[in-house]
């Protein structure tokens, strides 16, 4: 890939220069993108809001940018808070009360919304009312305001904590699944071409390797390498450079990054390779359960490296193989 002449940017803002704009840009999720524009080009064809949407998945799996996606779609003002950002019902009713006809709202982390906030977003999605407690003890009245039409997106890495009540509001739910590698490898290359950034197809392919199947993931292994390959005067990223970028940066050919490694050795060091219960790993990682379930343990399951039994969490034998550890004989895994 040639040099662009593509200005410096500022390395806060490249996260959003390097966001799809449209659907062609968009790489993977392909059915979700599909039925994603049939409810989008139907709602337009009605001129209506569209239905209130549910986008979950691991942490940069393009929830945020999908939301950015439907905005453009349908032409309407995007607004954005988070779970953690509404902790009382004034918040979510300022922001309620702020938003125009068409308007899209975005939440993200919305498993941390706390249920009185939830009790006062049913009504809002159903009925398009915010009812809101006026006064204290026996003067206190209920005051029922009405909404303009309006989507709520949430996007959640943890659906399981969201309330049933709540997740049967969305007209539609998505789960967002890991990128395969060629997806990947497409992703690293519109990234290092809009960022002008000179890089082989062998230091693509080792880079996308080693991206865990996610775009967030390869976009920052690119930047690092573009970094290394910077600071030692090299004007082009070629395989011998990203893999000292990976080593580095301590990350493995399969995107293990040293808590990943050290999660699967405390397995087979102290537990003899499994199975170990979730509490008694945390307590030996000196971690919390829900770091090790929600951020580690999806993807080392994924490529076969780590197992959860009824029993409690194993390292396979392609997790003892990749750690170059010896499955002790006549173990079964």
């Amino acid at each position: 890939m040639a040099e662009t002449n593509t200005p410096p940017l500022d390395d806060q803002a490249i996260d959003v220069t390097l966001r799809p704009r449209t659907w062609g840009e968009y790489v993977g999720q392909s059915k979700v993108k599909e039925q994603l524009r049939v409810m989008l080009s139907a709602a337009k064809a009605r001129s209506e809001a569209c239905d209130h949407l549910l986008f979950y998945g691991q942490a940069g799996l393009g929830k945020t940018t999908l939301a950015h996606l439907v905005a453009l779609e349908l032409g309407c003002n995007l607004k954005v808070t988070s779970g953690p950002a509404l902790e009382r019902v004034g918040d979510l009713a300022a922001v309620l009360t702020n938003l125009e006809k068409g308007d899209l709202l975005f939440i993200d982390e919305a498993h941390r919304l706390n249920r009185m906030i939830e009790e006062v977003l049913y009504p809002a999605m159903e009925a398009r009312k915010l009812n809101l407690v006026v006064g204290k003890g026996p003067a206190a009245r209920t005051l029922a305001l009405d909404l303009p039409p309006f989507t709520l997106v949430a996007a959640t890495t943890r659906a399981s904590l969201l309330s049933g009540p709540l997740r049967s509001r969305f007209g539609a739910s998505f789960k967002l699944d890991y990128y395969s590698l060629g997806d990947i490898q497409e992703i690293i290359e519109r990234s290092a071409e809009i960022l002008g950034i000179a890089i082989d197809p062998k230091a693509v392919a080792l880079l996308a390797k080693a991206s865990r199947f996610t775009p967030r993931v390869a976009n920052r292994l690119l930047k690092r390498a573009r970094d290394y390959a910077q600071v030692h005067g090299e004007k082009l990223i070629n395989e011998p450079t990203a893999k000292k970028a990976l080593d580095m940066l301590e990350i493995d050919s399969l995107g293990l990054e040293p808590y990943d490694r050290r999660l699967l050795e405390v397995i087979i060091d102290k537990f003899h390779g499994g199975p170990v219960g979730l509490g008694t790993l945390a307590a030996a990682l000196n971690d919390d359960k829900g770091s090790i379930e929600d951020v580690h343990e999806p993807y080392l399951i994924s490529i076969g490296l780590l197992a959860r039994t009824q029993a409690g969490r194993v390292t396979t034998e392609l997790g003892y193989k990749h750690l170059g550890k010896v499955l002790p004989e006549g173990k079964l895994l």
